[in-house]
């Protein structure tokens, strides 16, 4: 069922070509939302944004080039006259290995990925969403970073800084009508899938470990949440983190992975 929430809002998701970023957009679309598909693979954005229809438009962007993530907003801005809506959620780097093992260019691209390319997002879209006084920003983050996952350091890290610019922004923004929120997701992401197929016993460890016994649909479970962060309802909700991980929250981590040879 859809509601006509986002009716004529503009909205850019990152890393919308697969995964939950994919899900976002279509939530998005349905609820009447003009959608900017950001995506570094040509052709998972393409055919995202051909699946939107006509109010959708794909960009090619790299979010470790600030010059990039800065043309996207200007397009978004240039097609539509606007920015309204922006969901930080590419992600695309990092390796499962030991802490003793990370080296400075994995972090630093972790960092550029997870960190720098939403804030350079949020520094471009600010002035036109203040400038309309009404704005969303939703960041991508992870029970990775909260609940410390063995084996995923630079992703746990940038995804943790990335809490804390969610909320310093909310606290600078908030009397502007900007307010800023983010989402720690439970769900087969592209990234998890990625992870998964490299070490399956994450995967199963995953699902028995969740009090629902499954990790979430992206389109199903996480998107609606999206949705209603990015909508008028949530004009009151700012510097928040919403766990929508089917309660994977509440006990920690209750798996470890085999790391013996990283």
């Amino acid at each position: 069922m859809t509601t006509d929430a986002l009716a004529g809002r503009v909205a850019i998701v990152t890393g919308a070509g697969d995964g939950i970023g994919r899900g976002v957009a279509r939530r998005f679309a349905a609820e009447g939302a003009r959608v900017l598909v950001a995506e570094l693979n040509e052709e998972s954005g393409s055919r995202v944004a051909a699946e939107l229809g006509p109010d959708a438009r794909f960009v090619r962007t790299d979010v470790t080039v600030r010059e990039q993530v800065e043309a996207m907003v200007e397009t978004a801005v240039a097609t539509w006259g606007s920015v309204d809506i922006l969901v930080n959620n590419a992600w695309g780097a990092g390796t499962v290995s030991r802490v003793e093992t990370k080296t400075d260019d994995q972090l630093a691209r972790g960092f550029a990925m997870g960190y720098y390319g939403p804030l350079w997002a949020m520094q471009a879209a600010f002035p036109h969403m203040k400038a309309r006084g009404w704005g969303r920003v939703i960041n991508m983050c992870s029970l990775n970073g909260v609940n410390a996952h063995m084996g995923t350091l630079e992703y746990n890290s940038a995804k943790e800084a990335l809490r804390t610019l969610t909320r310093t922004a909310a606290r600078e923004w908030a009397p502007t009508g900007v307010v800023v929120n983010a989402i720690c997701p439970g769900a087969k992401s592209a990234a998890f899938r990625r992870m998964a197929s490299e070490h399956p016993e994450i995967e199963a460890a995953a699902d028995r470990a969740n009090p629902m016994g499954r990790l979430g649909d992206p389109e199903d479970d996480i998107a609606p949440v999206a949705v209603f962060l990015a909508s008028e309802g949530a004009r009151y909700l700012t510097g928040n983190t919403l766990f929508v991980d089917g309660g994977s929250h509440i006990n920690g981590v209750a798996w470890t992975p085999d790391l013996d040879g990283d």
